[in-house]
This record gives structure tokens, C-alpha cells and sequence, in this order.
């Protein structure tokens, strides 16, 4: 099983390996991690999960483990993916994910080998998952390989989408919304239309994984000033500043993630 996708998904495949790792036994098991890749491995059952970092799928300069961090403005090479899409062959479970890093309104776009272009967000994220979906088609057996795309998982950063003034994000949030018929937390839902336009016009079977409408409620479930950015917890002075330090990006575990996880297995047992 492969995971591909941005910072968001290794937090599902940590999920993944909390579920199954108990009734393996230590020696039988384990983690490794390289540039792109990290890899849990199963040995008696010749299994392994892995999770490859590609943020926006297709290549960008920001792949590079040195440039995770927000610090410098991605350059997307919309039509590139075989650098990624080589790492992603001969699996039986593929799942994609790609959203959060296209939070800019205006992507830039390589163009030629050097200079960059100004492309509107939904432009920029059509073309592409139209690469991504061009590669898939291309470069998957489906006899053998089952593929999934999760759809965008939301964020919590203002608490007056949730008629809370008194609170700053998500910080200090103990509940899920109640169960209201409409919530608005500033998900960007034209990306959402054009990942499902896309994959309803693949000519492979492609499995939708809707985990964003459920994930809105959860406003409670992000790491908050519990985060530890750079592996590194934050410090009391920092966690005394949660409009600063507090993450509504992330999500605890054992948390949220564990249920887009059920969801995925109840999926794949249903296909199968």
C-alpha cells in the first residue's frame, strides 16, 4: 500500500500503522525514512505501507525535504509527475491527496527551464490532477492495483466561522460542531468540484474518498498547541501564544485520522 501525497496523509498512514502494528511482533516490524519516502514494514505478512511526499503530485520546488516549510513561494511544474509517478508503481493500494499546499490564489507555474508564470489557483490545480490522472491511466494495471483519491481535509483557523469570538482558531476547542446543516470554515469547495470532475472523466476505475464534509465538524480534533513543528514540542512561552503557535492544520492521533482510515478499509473490503 502507497500513500502519495502532502504532510496531511502521513498522519493517515501513522494511523494506519497504530491500527495493525499491535499483533506484530517487534523484530517483525519496522520504520525507515529517506528523502521522499517513509516505510513501515511487516515481515511475516511481506507487507509494507509507505507514504512518498509529493505535495501538489505533479514535481515543484519545494519536493525537497529542505523546502517543507512554508519559507519559500512553490514553483509548480504542472505537467511533470514521472520523477514522483516511478515511485508509484507495482503497489496493490495507491491513495492520493492533494490540497493544502495550493493555498495560494495565484500559483506560478514553471515555464521553460527557468522563468515562472502567474496561474489562478483553479486553473493551476486542474491541470495538474489532469497530469496526475494522465499518468494513472497510463502507468496502472487495475487488475492489480485499486487506486483512491481523498478528498481535501479542511482547516480550523477562525473561530468566528463557528460564532466563537472568544476564542482564537481552534485553540482550546474540546467538541465537535453540533449536528448543524451548514458550516463554512473557508474550504476551498471549487477544488474539491474539480478533483471529482476530473476522476468521474478517468477510464480506470478510481475510488472517492469524501472525507471532507465530516472532517469540517471536527473542530476539536487538531493538534492545537500540542504540535511539535520540526519534531520539536513548543515551548511554554510559545503555547501561551496560541494566535501565533496554535495548529488548526494538523490533526492528533489517535484522532480523525483513525476514522478516514475505517472509511478506506470498510471501502476497500466493499470493492473487494
Amino acid at each position: 500500500m502507497e500513500m502519495a501525497a502532502q504532510r496531511l496523509l502521513f498522519a493517515q498512514m501513522l494511523s494506519m500503522v497504530c491500527m495493525v502494528q499491535s499483533i506484530i511482533p517487534p523484530e517483525k516490524k519496522s520504520f525507515s525514512y529517506a528523502s521522499y519516502t517513509t516505510v513501515f514494514k511487516m515481515e511475516d505478512y511481506n507487507a509494507t505501507m509507505e507514504f512518498y511526499w509529493a505535495p501538489f503530485l505533479v514535481e515543484s520546488n519545494v519536493d525537497p525535504p529542505t523546502m517543507r516549510y512554508g519559507t519559500v513561494v512553490p514553483v509548480v511544474k504542472l505537467e511533470s509527475i514521472s520523477k514522483h509517478g516511478d515511485n508509484w508503481k507495482n503497489v496493490d493500494y495507491l491513495i492520493f491527496n492533494t490540497y493544502i499546499w495550493w493555498r495560494y490564489p495565484t500559483m506560478k507555474a514553471l515555464n521553460g527551464a527557468t522563468d515562472s508564470v502567474d496561474i489562478d489557483q483553479n486553473v493551476a490545480y486542474e491541470r495538474a490532477l489532469k497530469s496526475w490522472a494522465k499518468w494513472v491511466e497510463e502507468n496502472v494495471d487495475s487488475s492489480r492495483t485499486s487506486v483512491f483519491f481523498s478528498s481535501m481535509s479542511p482547516t480550523h483557523m477562525k473561530s468566528s466561522d463557528w460564532n466563537n469570538t472568544n476564542r482564537i482558531k481552534c485553540w482550546n476547542e474540546t467538541s465537535p460542531f453540533p449536528n448543524i446543516s451548514r458550516i463554512d470554515v473557508g474550504t476551498n469547495w471549487q477544488l474539491f468540484t474539480t478533483a471529482v470532475n476530473v476522476i468521474q472523466s478517468m477510464k480506470i476505475p478510481l475510488h472517492f474518498l469524501n472525507i471532507t464534509r465530516l472532517s469540517e465538524y471536527r473542530k476539536d480534533a487538531h493538534t492545537s498547541i500540542y504540535a511539535a513543528p520540526g519534531g520539536k514540542l513548543l515551548t511554554q512561552e510559545q503555547k501561551s501564544d496560541p494566535a501565533r503557535y496554535a495548529d488548526c492544520l494538523h490533526w492528533c492521533l489517535p484522532g480523525l485520522p483513525d476514522t478516514w482510515n475505517e472509511l478506506l478499509f470498510a471501502l476497500i473490503m466493499y470493492r473487494t
